[in-house]
């Protein structure tokens, strides 16, 4: 039977979330009102995990004896991996010690490394996929392109939101795409995946939980990325229900061979009834933000119920729904979210703002959600609201 206990005793629970960004602090939330305690760790202080957390940490997730240590130290019932750069390796080791990592260590594996999950899915599990090639250094690299051909995309196969990708539409690109890859990674330098374009109407995100009920499948997202990066999305998308079975036939080979309980975002393309398998990342998906106003329960809170072995028997849609990006570009520690009151304005929308503690460059730095009686109008409502919204850079 699942038991949860009173915080702080020795009848409760510790979750350990790696990685405090926005979408840790939406599971840290929904964590919290199950009674668990969180730790919080990040390689910066303020990471927007750490405002609702009860302990924070801030260390070099990548280093394996940091790693170690902290866990050693917390004795957590669940270690949660919530960003990339993690000393995987050792969080494998930690689990055939006992640990309980979400959903496994293999599956963290796997996922965080594009290299690892691609091979999985087009070579072990059969599944269609974009072609590619993946490189180690600079000669690799050249090579990939020619086999792929141009245009093509380059993509470091240790990073996320569109760090280090960049696309190769001439041949003069490709120093610059090489470049790019090795120095705005998340992880560093290291090898990198070429991909192929393919043709497609759209790609979703098809978020799939599994939990002791089995394999459940909220509506399908639909997104638009810029570089790699989410900007927008919404649900449900539209498809052919010869796709839509498709999408879930893939999502569920694929996360029936990393296993354990959470929540997938298993990213795809579509053309026509024609679903490619992309990628999938083993928790929250930021394209998943959306279903904050879309569903009885986010996409954080069937995390959080799936990874402390509770059931998932429903997943209760309200109605088309929609999400835009607050990307903010400057290098300050101080801005403004302003004229909030002609955000809000119209009845169904909502914001969150994620309380980054700066930004160099650009970053995301909070959320439109909008609902609507269609999905065009939602569209346009979270459009408006954001159009609405002035960010002072201070």
């Amino acid at each position: 039977m699942a038991k949860i206990g009173s915080k702080f005793t020795g009848a409760g629970r510790k979750a350990l979330l790696l990685g405090s960004g926005e979408l840790g602090k939406e599971v840290t939330i929904e964590l919290q009102r199950l009674g668990i305690e969180v730790v919080a760790c990040d390689k910066y202080p303020l990471a927007p995990a750490m405002h609702v957390a009860d302990e924070c940490v801030i260390f070099n997730m990548l280093d394996p004896k940091a790693l170690r240590e902290v866990i050693e130290r917390e004795k957590p019932d669940h270690i949660i991996p919530e960003v990339e750069a993690i000393a995987t390796p050792e969080l494998k080791a930690l689990e055939k010690e006992g640990w309980n990592v979400t959903p496994t260590a293999q599956a963290t594996v796997l996922t965080m490394n594009r290299e690892g999950i691609r091979r999985l899915a087009a070579e072990v599990l059969g599944i269609k996929t974009s072609p590619y090639r993946f490189a180690s250094d600079y000669e690799e690299f050249k090579k990939a392109v020619e086999e792929i051909g141009i245009p093509c995309v380059v993509k470091p196969v240790m990073s996320s939101s569109g760090h280090g990708q960049s696309v190769i539409k001439k041949p003069e690109d490709i120093d610059r795409a090489w470049e790019i890859s090795q120095h705005e990674g998340r992880s560093g330098a290291g090898k990198v995946i070429v991909e192929g374009f393919i043709d497609f109407d759209y790609e979703i995100t098809l978020l799939t939980v599994r939990s002791v009920s089995g394999t459940t499948y909220c509506e399908p997202v639909g997104h638009i990325q810029i570089d790699g990066d989410y900007r927008e999305s919404w649900q449900p998308q539209p498809m052919s229900d010869k796709a839509l079975k498709k999408a879930q036939e893939y999502a569920k080979k694929v996360t029936d061979a990393l296993g354990g309980y959470g929540i997938f975002g298993v990213e795809m393309f579509v053309k026509d009834d024609e679903v490619i398998f992309s990628e999938v990342s083993p928790r929250p998906h930021d394209t998943g933000m959306v279903t904050m106003i879309s569903q009885d329960m986010s996409e954080f809170a069937l995390h959080a119920r799936a990874l402390l072995g509770l059931p998932v028997p429903e997943i209760r849609f309200y109605g088309p729904s929609a999400s835009r990006a607050i990307v903010v570009e400057g290098n300050t520690d101080t801005i403004e979210m302003d004229q909030l009151e002609q955000v809000l304005a119209e009845p169904g929308v909502q914001i969150r703002i994620f309380g980054k503690p700066e930004i160099k460059g650009h970053r995301r730095m909070g959320v439109i959600l909008a609902t609507a009686p269609t999905l065009d109008e939602a569209r346009a409502k979270a459009l408006r609201a954001q159009s609405a919204l002035k960010v002072n850079v201070l």
